[in-house]
């Protein structure tokens, strides 16, 4: 199992590459949740890149130059679904999601540095992008995650940006509920926070 030391290592090993090449991109998920909710362990790396439609195989064939594949049809599973499941060169796993449409761009445009340390710094989306795609993805981890997010960012978070932007991503989905939850989520921290 590897350290969070070592997450932030592969992290700022694919920031340096993606600057390289030029590329528009930031970190979600785990390491993102690293700076705006309650840090907790993660043994991936995951990030938006901006790919547009059409464009995605020449971002995946030079990732794949440099990042291996963690299947054997890496290449054809990214440009069939849009996530690039490949290792970094410390064998921390990778999650790239291939960028496209006007939500991912603009939380790309969001996104700002983090100063992890003194040698390292990450590019992450907002904390409020952040929880429209915990509550998107909602699965178990994501929902304990938004809530640490709104706890720890209390009073700090746009919470029109998130009621602008997520209704019309979870519409794409079919879920009704998931807003609903994240309202009263909501309350409940406020309340706490009384």
């Amino acid at each position: 199992m590897n350290g969070l030391d070592d997450v932030i290592a592969a992290a700022a090993e694919v920031e340096i590459f993606c600057h390289s090449h030029g590329w528009q991109f930031c970190f979600i998920g785990g390491i993102a949740v690293q700076r705006w909710g309650m840090p907790r362990f993660t043994q991936d790396v995951d990030l938006t890149l901006m790919t547009g439609l059409g464009d995605e195989s020449k971002f995946i064939d030079t990732l794949l130059e440099t990042f291996p594949g963690r299947l054997a049809n890496a290449r054809q599973f990214a440009l069939e679904h849009r996530v690039l499941l490949a290792r970094t060169t410390g064998l921390i796993d990778l999650d790239i999601a291939m960028g496209a449409f006007p939500f991912e761009e603009a939380s790309i445009r969001r996104a700002t540095p983090w100063n992890v340390n003194e040698l390292v710094t990450l590019t992450t989306c907002s904390a409020e992008d952040l929880i429209i795609h915990k509550v998107f993805a909602a699965r178990d981890r994501d929902w304990s995650d938004a809530e640490s997010i709104l706890v720890r960012q209390h009073g700090a978070l746009n919470l029109t940006h998130i009621r602008r932007e997520l209704p019309p991503l979870l519409e794409l989905k079919d879920d009704i509920g998931s807003m609903r939850k994240l309202e009263r989520m909501m309350a409940m921290v406020a309340q706490r926070s009384r």
